[in-house]
């Protein structure tokens, strides 16, 4: 992984409020709540302990700017720190965005996505089927999908009508019935960020990177803010069964979030991730495939807002918030291996997700028993705050 600060920040740079958390060294070291500026990483500590703290506030936009902590690192070498390869564990780095929030998303909410749920339900975990399947699911059905909105009148029509054919499927449920697919992706403070390596489990040999906005939604529902993530998906084994959704997509490292949040201030706001169109590019660590791909927010059959009004509200509550995926449009069907294979992971391949206004979040792919184990949840990240002083009654 090659990266330097300019490859990373948003195309504006630091005109936008972005925040982050750093890992500060020391004894005892730990993660801590920062501010980019355009002259190095700022403390957000003594505004609050967690980045979940801080994005509870009322008002934490303002709450930022009126912050006058030190600077902690400058922000070439935070970002030069945090690839994996050459972290120096003596200097800060960055981390995800995210801590004590719940790491949710939303599945299905392209048609182009939802039609390949459909094509690896069918083609029940096969690759070499697949091939097939999508084109003659996508020849019956796909065009008349393309226009219906979630939910409709016309929706339910046309689930009728799929059903008389036998075509109908649980992604067709939830890629255009009322209520939206949203699944727990990991647990608080799983995800890994900037530079880190990401994890494929041994058991796969058919999967992919999801290259997703992800909301930043306050416990009372307001959406504050966005990211990046990388919502790492076992396809084959989805596509066994779809019980098996928890096995395909929460393991080690398989929850990627970052570099940093875009706070809405008056630069960006949610019409901006409603316009976000966010590119994927894969380079093999082993055989020089190079694999590119987009996805447009713009062709989302649910509106974000709506997809965050269905996670977070009167029927659920999560005091600490939430990050959400909002799910992809992209899903690789280039062929790497062999024809009609389609597209999988090899160990080594970096991955880079990206958006103009976001910035670039790049990660590296290993087997999730090869990644060192994950250690610092949320009890050790509570003791680790006592210890530094920061716990407030």
């Amino acid at each position: 992984m090659q990266f330097d600060s300019a490859a990373i920040m948003p195309r504006d740079m630091t005109a936008g409020t972005l925040i982050g958390r750093l890992w500060m060294p020391g004894t005892p070291g730990g993660p801590s709540p920062v501010w980019l500026r355009d002259d190095g990483v700022y403390d957000l500590g003594a505004v609050a302990p967690t980045l979940s703290m801080l994005l509870a506030l009322p008002d934490p936009l303002g709450a930022v700017r009126a912050s006058r902590d030190a600077r902690l690192a400058t922000l070439d070498d935070a970002v030069a720190n945090s690839h994996a390869d050459k972290r120096d564990p003596s200097r800060p780095y960055f981390l995800a965005p995210c801590d004590l929030q719940a790491l949710k998303a939303c599945g299905v909410t392209f048609v182009r996505s939802m039609l390949e749920r459909v094509i690896e339900e069918q083609a029940k975990g096969d690759p070499q089927a697949a091939a097939d399947i999508r084109r003659a699911v996508g020849d019956e059905i796909g065009a008349s999908l393309r226009d219906i909105v979630p939910g409709s009148d016309e929706a339910a029509r046309v689930k009728g009508v799929l059903q008389e054919r036998g075509l109908w499927s649980q992604y067709l449920e939830v890629g255009i019935g009322p209520d939206a697919e949203v699944f727990t992706k990991a647990q608080p403070m799983a995800a890994v960020g900037l530079g880190a390596e990401i994890g494929i489990h041994p058991v796969s040999a058919w999967n992919n990177p999801e290259p997703e906005a992800v909301l930043v939604i306050a416990p009372d529902g307001r959406i504050v803010g966005a990211t990046l993530g990388n919502d790492v998906n076992l396809r084959d084994v989805e596509g066994r069964s779809a019980l098996l959704l928890g096995k395909a997509k929460d393991n080690r490292a398989s929850c990627a979030i970052g570099p940093f949040v875009r706070l809405f201030d008056e630069t960006f706001g949610l019409d901006h991730v409603r316009d976000l169109t966010i590119t994927l590019t894969v380079n093999g660590g082993d055989d020089g495939f190079v694999l590119n791909g987009t996805s447009s927010l713009g062709q989302i059959s649910r509106d974000p807002a709506d997809l965050a009004a269905q996670a977070i509200g009167a029927h659920n509550q999560y005091p600490d918030g939430l990050m959400l995926f909002t799910g992809t449009l992209f899903a690789p069907t280039e062929d790497r291996d062999a024809p009609d294979q389609g597209f999988t992971h090899h160990l080594g391949d970096v991955v880079t997700i990206a958006a103009p206004e976001l910035g670039a979040l790049v990660n590296r792919v290993n087997r999730t028993d090869r990644i060192a184990s994950w250690t610092f949840g949320t009890g050790a990240l509570m003791r680790n705050l006592a210890e530094r002083g920061l716990l407030k009654g």
